[in-house]
This record gives C-alpha cells, structure tokens and sequence, in this order.
C-alpha cells in the first residue's frame, strides 16, 4: 500500500505541490472522496480551499459506472463508444437527473455559496485518485470556462495512460504513484472507505 489513508495521501501531495504555495492557488476538491485529500492539500500550501461540484454520468443499468460526466456549469463530458451504446432521450433524462443532483449537493455541501472567482488565478484540482477520469475532465472544463489561469490536476494516483491523458488537457499533473496495474484507487490505500455526505461536512467543519 502507499498510503495509509486519505489524509497521509493529502499531506504527500501537498508536498509534491509545493512549488505552487507562492501562486496562492485555490484548491478545488471533487465531492465526496476528494474533501479530505483537498483539504491536507490547502493545509500544506497554506492556500484557499473550496469545492467543485460534478457527477457521474451513470449507466441506466449499471449505476455504480458511467459512461461521462456533468459539472455544475453545465460542462459536459462523454466517452463516444459508451455513451453510444444509451440512447439518446434516456441520456437526457440521466443529464437532467443529474443537474438537479448537483444544485441539491452545491446547497447541502456548499452550503448554496455560488462558485468562487477563479478568472486569473491558479486552480489545483483534487480527487483522491482518476480511474476512467470523467468527473475530473469535466472539473477541467468548468475551470477553462470560467477563465482561471492555469489549471493543476493532482491525485494520489492514475493509470500512466491517464496521466498522460491528461498532460494535453491541463497545465501540470502531478500524480504521485501509477501502478504498472493499475485496476482501481483503493489499491493503493491501507484504508478505504466510500465517504459520507455527512462525513464531508463534518470534514469542511472542522477544516476552518
């Protein structure tokens, strides 16, 4: 294992991220798995830290997995040779279903606060780890949108040809380990657990 938790994964990562503590970045945390990781991360750069909120895509059949990606601003991101095989009104529906999800989850765990200003300024976005990587490509897109200046991804870890997926899309990536086999995040932790709504506000409660 590489790391203990999510926590020992966010204080690693803040020190691969140093090099942006005097940029006075924004870290920018994916609900749920990512709050904790973002938070040791905007502890260690002594920067700001809030939430960026963005959903899966699920198959009809098969929620647990997703054929792409929605975030707060409307950004849309799909995997064609998934998102082929749902037609085209059921693929609505799950849009629509989803938007309403993310204006439940900006009011519970962002309390309804609007996203923060971002035009100019460096973004360091933070899951606690990419697999398919659609809910972080989305993240990317939302930032581009909204004008910030450079865009960060960083994880605890990917696959090598995620992080090379991602080298074209951001600015850095900064991914601390890339297993040869790579099957899932949680490989990579001692402890892992799907976190909470709860625990996520226990976590941005405790973070001020």
């Amino acid at each position: 294992m590489e790391f203990k938790d999510r926590r020992h994964a966010g204080r690693l990562l803040a020190d691969a991220l140093s090099a942006y503590r005097s940029e006075n970045p924004l870290v920018l945390a994916i609900p749920r798995g990512g709050v904790e990781v973002g938070i040791e991360v905007a502890k260690g750069l002594n920067c700001d830290f809030d939430l960026i909120v963005v959903r899966k895509l699920p198959f009809p059949d098969n929620p647990e997995s997703g054929y792409g990606a929605i975030a707060e601003d409307g950004s849309t991101f799909v995997f064609d040779r998934f998102a082929r095989t749902v037609p085209e009104k059921t693929r609505k529906r799950i849009e629509k279903e989803q938007q309403a999800e993310i204006k439940h989850r900006v009011q519970l765990l962002r309390k309804g606060r609007d996203f923060p200003e971002i035009k100019d300024r460096t973004v360091i976005l933070i899951d606690d780890g990419i697999a398919m990587g659609s809910t972080m490509r989305v993240s990317v897109a939302m930032c581009r949108n909204k004008g910030a200046g450079r865009v960060i991804v960083a994880a605890p870890v990917s696959s090598q040809q995620t992080r090379e997926e991602f080298a074209s899309i951001a600015d850095d990536v900064v991914i601390l380990t890339t297993p040869a086999f790579f099957q899932a995040v949680a490989q990579v932790y001692e402890t892992w657990y799907d976190v909470s709504d709860q625990e996520v506000l226990t976590l941005l409660a405790a973070s001020k």
